[in-house]
């Protein structure tokens, strides 16, 4: 055999023996293969069902319904009660003073209930009422840009004083329409135009009358009350957002207007000069908008918070929504009226302003009691929104800081007022039978020396109800 034929015989072999490693080691899953000596897998498991094609669990309540079975407490021990808090020295000789029972209305006990009185922030439930009975709990307002006069557009707003001075947030209702993203929208339509250059003028026209009530303290805008009731603002005309009661702004229009041009300026659009005032042409061109949260989220806003300016412009918008102008007296009429409307009684009843904080405004218990059934009558449904909208005790909006170490924490809803010598409440309680009760307390003549005294008497009265099991 010659020396080639050798060669290519040797190299034969070799492959060959490397070819029979190869599968062997492939075998024993040394190296990547098709052969294998493990054994077969069990077939796998059926893919599983998606748990959204499983029907859900019918859901439970999170709280329980009213047992109308449970015993309503008799009249006796509710008029002593009354009759304790009323002779009190700590809230004063003036106090209305009315309980009743939930499911069927009826007046378990009272004090002078047909006496008008200073209400406080207590009125802010008839404007709760009427915005949600007369407008509804899911509109919105628009804050809009639109076109002007030849290079100028104009800033519209529309009744939106939660606006954000960067962008919206969606969660949020102070904030939900933001100033940044309609400058975005409005800078987008400018450019596609060949804008680049603009006047921006304000439109704050929708509201009329004075911003501030006369019956208004000067030094409600430094303390932090109130803020000027206008078509738009940024954060309810705050300038400060690290304080509770932060000052107000002294033109909150002009300040969104100056908050939209810087916004432009980012986007590319100069803003010429200062914004100015200027009505919208009635035929205006609409370049963007934002829309606020809806009104049902805002009631609920200003109940808990007891905002007095976002009660205000709500108020203006009932008004406007019943033909009336956007201003104080507008807007207390058109309130008053819707909740005649509704079946309250309304005799003696007078408001100065819809948030309770200017002087002037009287009413009777009796008025606020009507108020408290309605909230919770199911066959008023748009109106639950303010029963639940109310402060809890211990734990929400105004009443927080209170009930904290009572046992009628939880147990009771209610709107808190209060005014230098004016301290009231009315809501719901439970009673300790399980059975709703309905409450409205007034005092508007207390001794000198703050809230503390006067909250903790009408505080112990209510804890009394809820631990009332009265027989």
């Amino acid at each position: 055999m010659g020396r080639a034929a050798r060669a290519t015989g040797v190299s034969a072999l070799v492959l060959l023996v490397a070819a029979g490693g190869y599968a062997t080691a492939d075998a024993v899953d040394l190296v990547p293969g098709v052969l294998t000596l493990a054994p077969v897998p069990p077939p796998p498991e059926p893919f599983p069902t998606a748990p959204g094609a499983v029907p859900a669990p019918d859901l439970a309540a999170a709280l329980p319904a009213l047992d109308d079975a449970a015993p309503v407490p008799a009249a006796g021990p509710l008029a002593q009660s009354v009759a304790e808090l009323v002779t009190d020295p700590r809230v004063g000789p003036s106090i209305g003073v009315v309980v009743a029972d939930l499911l069927t209305g009826e007046v378990l006990a009272s004090h002078e209930p047909e006496v008008p009185r200073t209400p406080a922030s207590v009125a802010k439930v008839v404007t709760a009422v009427a915005a949600l009975s007369a407008i509804g709990p899911d509109a919105t307002v628009r804050t809009s840009v639109v076109r002007g006069g030849e290079g100028q557009i104009v800033l519209v707003g529309g009744g939106d004083m939660m606006l954000a001075a960067g962008q919206g947030d969606p969660t949020a209702v102070n904030g939900r329409a933001g100033l940044a993203d309609l400058a975005e929208a409005t800078a987008r339509e400018l450019t596609l135009a060949g804008t680049t250059t603009v006047r921006l003028a304000v439109d704050d026209t929708l509201f009329a009358g004075p911003a501030l009530s006369p019956t208004w303290d000067p030094s409600h805008l430094v303390n932090g009350f109130t803020a000027p009731v206008t078509s738009l603002a940024v954060d309810i005309a705050k300038t400060r957002s690290d304080v509770e009661y932060s000052p107000r702004q002294a033109d909150p229009a002009l300040s969104a207007a100056r908050a939209v041009a810087d916004a432009l300026a980012g986007y590319g659009i100069t803003v010429e000069g200062e914004p100015v005032r200027g009505a919208a042409p009635a035929d205006a061109v609409r370049l963007a908008s934002v829309e606020s949260a809806p009104l049902g989220e805002v009631v609920d806003f200003f109940l808990h918070t007891s905002d007095n300016a976002i009660t205000e412009a709500v108020c203006r918008q009932v008004a406007l929504d019943a033909g009336l102008p956007g201003s104080f007296e507008g807007g207390t009429e058109a309130v008053l009226a819707q909740a005649r409307a509704l079946g309250v009684d309304t005799s003696g009843a007078r408001l100065s302003d819809c948030s309770g904080l200017g002087d002037g405004s009287a009413l009777p218990t009796t008025t606020v009691l009507d108020l408290l059934r309605l909230v919770t009558d199911p066959a008023h449904p748009e109106l639950r929104g303010v029963a639940v909208g109310m402060p809890l005790a211990g734990y929400s909006g105004t009443l927080a800081d209170r009930f904290t170490r009572s046992s009628a924490a939880g147990l009771v809803r209610a709107k808190t007022g209060s005014l230098s010598g004016v301290t009231s409440l009315a809501g719901t309680v439970v009673d300790a039978d399980g059975r709703a009760l309905l409450f409205a307390v007034l005092a508007d003549a207390t001794p000198p020396g703050g809230q503390p005294a006067p909250r903790a008497a009408i505080d112990a009265f209510v804890a009394r109800l809820a631990a009332c099991g009265c027989r």
